[in-house]
């Protein structure tokens, strides 16, 4: 009876032992304060500086900004994808010309890849197009807010979970960090993934992505402490409960949905890279600080960045991915996407 005992006690303590080393039980809050203004900034004065030409898409430019990616991800040890040769999505000019012809050169999509623990051929896609408008008459289109902002979340977001998998609690579900092109002249490097998946898009379980998040627009003068969130609760009420409860668990942005209305006449919805996976019934997110006056302008500068906006903003995203990657349940879709 005494030898019973002692092995029921073992086994009890090796169980908690267990549980508390679960991924699901680990909150995200280390990793997301890994997410720095410093960082950010550091990473936008690069991406987003003269030398990068303003990253027109298939230009040298933006190949010169793409190095710099992948070579951050190679110092944080961040591998490109299993089933990839390496970092390059390459993206042929016909493709790219196809519906309009703007004689754009070949072009890449650029990826790394976090491996979930338990669900790894579940993925959960974080993208962001590292493209803008280049070089007009001379002048520098740096676009750090479009969509430079974006470019080097996706860095801070990736690095924040591989921290967290080097002390044992990686994602349950793998994530895709994709860096897409072409985005300026019609969502071209997404639409290009979607139609050339590297995994398939009936694994995919949501798209998470970022297309301007430093700035504050006309409707926050008061306070950039908000964030839009654009198509959450379109495809899968799942996913807009798990970005609600993100926020508020952890980062407390005033959520906006202004433009999340159907009938916006803008109609973000449509205009950024999660709409080539919503369009194919992968619940999807945008995140959006809306439009200022400098949008599309050579003003776009590293300067105007509101960094602590960017931080907070950026910090929801992961919260957001950290909360999907290990929850026991992929969204359920139940909506039309209509």
């Amino acid at each position: 009876m005494k030898k019973i005992l002692i092995l029921f006690l073992l086994a009890s303590t090796l169980s908690c032992t267990s549980q508390k080393n679960s991924v699901s039980d680990v909150p995200p809050t280390k990793y997301i304060n890994t997410i720095t203004e410093t960082d950010l900034k550091t990473h936008l004065y690069i991406v987003a500086s003269d030398e990068m030409e303003g990253r027109e898409t298939g230009s040298l430019g933006q190949k010169k900004a793409g190095n710099y990616l992948i070579n951050q991800y190679k110092i944080d040890q961040i591998p490109f994808p299993k089933g990839a040769t390496d970092y390059y999505q390459r993206i042929p000019a016909a493709f790219l010309n196809a519906s309009k012809n703007e004689n754009l050169p070949d072009s890449e999509n650029i990826w790394a890849y976090i491996e979930g623990s338990e669900k790894p051929n579940e993925v959960i896609v974080i993208s962001a197009h590292y493209d803008h408008v280049g070089v007009k008459n001379g002048v520098v289109y740096n676009g750090a807010d479009d969509d430079g902002s974006g470019t080097v979340a996706l860095l801070e977001i990736a690095q924040a979970f591989q921290i967290a998998k080097n002390e044992g609690h990686g994602p349950k579900r793998s994530i895709l960090i994709l860096h897409v092109t072409g985005e300026e002249h019609g969502l071209h490097g997404s639409r290009y993934y979607a139609e050339n998946p590297l995994f398939p898009l009936a694994n995919t379980i949501t798209d998470i992505n970022i297309d301007m998040i430093g700035r504050s627009d006309e409707f926050h003068k008061e306070s950039n402490k908000y964030v839009y969130l654009i198509g959450s609760d379109y495809l899968s009420s799942d996913l807009y409960n798990i970005c609600e409860e993100a926020n508020k668990n952890y980062v407390n942005l005033f959520i906006d949905y202004k433009f999340n209305d159907r009938s916006d006449p803008n109609r973000f919805y449509y205009r950024s890279d999660h709409y080539n996976f919503a369009k194919n019934g992968i619940p999807s997110v945008f995140l959006f600080n809306g439009v200022h006056a400098d949008y599309h302008k050579p003003t776009d500068d590293v300067e105007k960045i509101e960094f602590d906006a960017l931080t907070k903003r950026t910090q929801l995203a992961f919260a957001i991915a950290w909360e999907l990657a290990n929850r026991d349940n992929r969204p359920v879709v139940d909506k039309s996407g209509s």
